[in-house]
């Protein structure tokens, strides 16, 4: 009977259910994962950033190459690919727009592309382009640039 008695406790201390110590310990091992993968996408989004800059740099020679085929001139801003400048000499040369969209695109950290012409890194005297890079402030080593592989 003893026995019996003993069963009975047990499963009744079986069916209470789950205790608040409990749930929080789980809720703290779900955070912990959380913020572990919180941690591990934060570079990967950065690589990934970069990685879409270089390729919105390298995007934008095709277009300049073409302008300067139609005007026998490079741009003089990044906006000379969407409308035809001002100060254009024969604005009937000018074939654009050179990039598909109505406007410049902006970096993925929202900022505007630097365009420089003349370019000065570049030893065949193409423009300069480049982007400001993740903290958003020139000439630091984080930026991306069409010079620097």
């Amino acid at each position: 009977m003893a026995g019996l008695e003993i069963e009975r406790s047990r499963r009744r201390r079986a069916r209470r259910g789950v205790t608040l110590i409990e749930v929080l310990l789980v809720l703290v091992i779900l955070l912990i994962i959380a913020s572990m993968a919180v941690m591990a996408y934060g570079p990967i989004q950065r690589r990934a950033y970069i990685n879409a800059t270089r390729a919105q740099i390298k995007a934008f020679k095709a277009p300049i190459q073409r302008y300067y085929l139609d005007t026998n001139q490079y741009p003089a801003s990044l906006d000379a690919l969407i409308q035809p400048p001002a100060d254009l000499p024969d604005p009937s040369k000018w074939d654009g727009p050179y990039l598909d969209s109505q406007y410049v695109p902006l970096d993925p950290w929202g900022n505007e592309y630097q365009y420089m012409y003349p370019g000065q890194n570049d030893p065949e005297g193409f423009p300069d382009i480049w982007s400001f890079g993740p903290d958003g402030v020139d000439g630091t080593e984080d930026d991306v640039t069409s010079w620097a592989g």
